[in-house]
């Protein structure tokens, strides 16, 4: 634990020495935004050089997903256990040396497993970062201030990594895939000049590998199953035992979890109901738009024949608006609270991907397009800050490491799964299509799914909201009557 952290928060000093570590964490975050926005940007280009099939393209994203995701969650305890500078530093060289050899791969198998192993490295990065800026800053206004600036960092990589995608696959995409590289090391490079030693917890126990295994296991089982149902059908042995295995996998990640000594997840952090509905929400949060951007990059550069840069710049207005709202995130949790927040956002969401219903074959973007994103980066701006100070307020110190790999991983799980659901609906919907022009009968089903999935958020959201009220008012009449008992005419 750090001093900030033992100290009330009316005493913490914005000195030189917080404002490194939140420069540090906040280009981690950075760094995760522009790798993801700068590869999405590149992926039909991917697929024409490397001759790579829809059904497969998305696994270029998925691959680094499910590393990401699947070993978020022993990333987030390892850095409770073996210090957070040390697993930051460590995941963080290995990040930018995948980062530049991933560029050289010649096969859609090397690009896969390059982005697998990547997303590996990011699944120790995140939580490690996060957990560090939760310790660091005190709970309450102090710390929302903190994710209000995080929040927009990781909006500012997004926005800068469309602008850089789109230029550089214009160049070439592998220049996509080298160029996180030396951001890693720069980030890498202030991590060791200012990043203060936290001490490795020996008396905390072990690693709880059987649970990684099973845990990473079980959602590749999963996504796969979703993936290859397509071709082998949803009622073929193969699809059928791939959710079977799945379901035994993650049944057995729950049991190895219940007996452990050294638990990846202690299952009575899961009694939080602000980490629990944090969790779902930020599922259907990451999930649709990931699955949006990959129908929408689709939609307008093989159909629409846009360039990636135009396609980059159609996106950025989101990104942008993220980068210049989320700053004052804080202050507004901690004037209307986190969930009415979620509410507003997840709405805006389920606004924006409705109106992207309304494309055809030749749209006008500030008509039709527009508008949708700037839906989706006022939803971003509100509900993503809104959602961090959900996940981590409550969680002791020595646990802000799994809360926030918990929410993470929900994050990625999200992205992977919905990413599927919308890839297989594509595929299907296409079978036997030959013209770009014919692809819009595909894409909208898919958009149809994402809408979906943003009403469940929004649901969770507005459950999250009416539960808040309830015990608002519980609160309240029990202040209500202790008054009435104490009072003199009583």
């Amino acid at each position: 634990m750090t001093q900030a952290t033992s100290v009330p928060p009316t005493d913490v000093t914005w000195d030189a020495r917080l404002w490194g570590v939140l420069l540090v964490v906040c280009g981690v975050v950075f760094l995760d935004g522009l790798d993801v926005s700068m590869v999405g940007m590149s992926l039909p280009s991917i697929g024409a050089d490397l001759g790579v099939p829809l059904s497969s393209l998305q696994w270029v994203v998925t691959g680094y997903v499910l590393g990401y995701g699947g070993l978020l969650l022993l990333g987030g305890r390892t850095a409770d256990l073996l210090g957070r500078r040390r697993v930051l530093l460590i995941a963080l060289a290995v990040f930018a040396v995948v980062s530049m050899l991933s560029s050289l791969a010649t096969s859609p198998e090397l690009l896969i497993a390059a982005r697998f192993v990547k997303g590996i490295a990011a699944a120790f990065t995140a939580p490690a970062a996060l957990s560090i800026l939760t310790t660091t800053f005190p709970e309450g206004p102090i710390r929302n201030r903190a994710l209000g600036i995080f929040t927009t960092c990781a909006a500012s990589g997004f926005s800068m990594g469309l602008i850089l995608g789109g230029l550089l696959t214009e160049v070439g995409w592998r220049w996509t895939f080298l160029a996180p590289g030396p951001v890693a090391l720069i980030v890498l490079l202030f991590a060791l000049k200012v990043i203060p030693n936290s001490p490795r917890d020996d008396a905390a126990g072990g690693y709880d590998v059987p649970g990684a295994v099973t845990v990473t296991a079980g959602m590749l089982a999963l996504v796969y199953a979703v993936v290859g149902a397509e071709h082998a059908g949803w009622a073929s042995v193969q699809t059928i035992g791939l959710f079977v295995l799945a379901a035994a996998l993650l049944a057995a990640f729950v049991v190895i979890e219940r007996r452990s000594k050294h638990p990846l997840v202690r299952l009575g952090i899961l009694r939080s109901a602000n980490l629990r509905r944090a969790n779902l929400a930020i599922m259907t949060v990451f999930g649709a738009y990931v699955a949006f951007q990959f129908i929408a990059t689709l939609y307008l550069q093989n159909l629409l024949g846009w360039s990636s840069f135009e396609t980059a710049l159609g996106f950025l207005p989101a990104g942008l608006l993220v980068a210049f709202l989320s700053p004052n995130a804080g202050k507004i949790a901690d004037r209307i609270g986190t969930e009415r927040m979620v509410v507003i956002g997840m709405a805006f969401f389920v606004a924006g991907y409705a109106l992207a219903l309304r494309i055809g074959p030749v749209s006008d973007y500030f008509a039709t397009i527009l508008p949708t994103i700037l839906l989706i980066g006022l939803g971003f701006a509100i509900t993503f800050p809104a959602l961090n100070i959900q996940a981590t307020n409550g969680i002791a110190d020595h646990e802000q490491g799994l809360a926030s790999g918990l929410f993470n991983t929900s994050n990625q799980v999200g992205g992977a799964i919905v990413l599927a659901v919308a890839t297989a609906v594509i595929t299907s919907q296409s079978r036997g299509v030959t013209a770009a022009s014919e692809m819009l009968s595909a894409y909208k089903p898919a958009l149809v799914v994402v809408t979906g999935i943003s009403v469940l958020g929004l649901l969770v959201g507005i459950v999250g909201y009416l539960k808040r009220r309830a015990t608002e008012a519980e609160v309240a009449d029990l202040e209500q009557s202790l008054a009435e008992d104490l009072s003199p005419a009583a």
